[in-house]
């Protein structure tokens, strides 16, 4: 394991090697002391995990094959990271979050516990790139939302609690708690009754 910064490392981490720690920002390039990746207990780290500096992780973490995750980035307990997922700096990820593989969270995202996003989705943060107008404004996504694989989250949308994204969407505006949005843009429609039963039982 190639190691930067000072790094914490809970029990019983297993990892598959190559795997890099506490990778510098700019700011801590051609330096040592730091604060590197503060990672919990049962941790599971695959072949190509690069995580950065100043990344606090709680237990029971898992990580994908080829998984980036940049400075300054919070995530809780029983998260799973999948294959090929990027998250970028400065972003909060709550308790028992699944990324599957290829997702893209961006700079400054606000994921809470218990959410769901499917493969390939891609969260956004630049209203007007590359122009910068506007500044970067990310997603929220509130506890117990899903969001469907090839999924897009336009900068600043709200995905309210136990909200579901379908797969393919393209979201233009904030999906209020416990609503459907489908379709490119995406309209927003109820939950089948399924899901809303299923939904008040968690």
């Amino acid at each position: 394991m190639i190691e930067y910064g000072i790094n914490k490392k809970g029990a019983r981490l297993q990892v598959f090697e190559p795997v890099t720690l506490g990778f510098p920002s700019r700011e801590f390039i051609g330096k040592s002391e730091f604060s590197g990746t503060t990672i919990g207990n049962d941790a599971i780290l695959r072949s190509g995990t690069i995580i950065y500096c100043d990344v606090t992780i709680g237990n029971r973490f898992q990580a994908g094959h080829n998984v980036l995750i940049r400075e300054k980035t919070r995530i809780g307990d029983h998260v799973s990271v999948g294959t090929g997922v990027i998250i970028e700096g400065n972003t909060i990820l709550g308790d028992e979050v699944n990324l599957q593989s290829m997702v893209y969270i961006p700079t400054n995202t606000v994921i809470k516990d218990h959410v769901f996003i499917g493969p390939n989705a891609v969260l956004t943060n630049d209203r007007y790139p590359p122009s910068g107008i506007g500044g970067l404004v990310a997603p929220i996504i509130e506890n117990h939302a899903a969001i469907g694989a090839n999924s897009t989250i336009l900068p600043g949308i709200h995905i309210g609690e136990g909200a579901l994204v379908a797969a393919g969407a393209i979201v233009t505006r904030d999906v209020p708690p416990h609503k459907l949005a489908v379709g490119a843009p995406a309209k927003i429609r109820d939950l089948p009754s399924a899901l809303i039963k299923k939904n008040s039982e968690n």
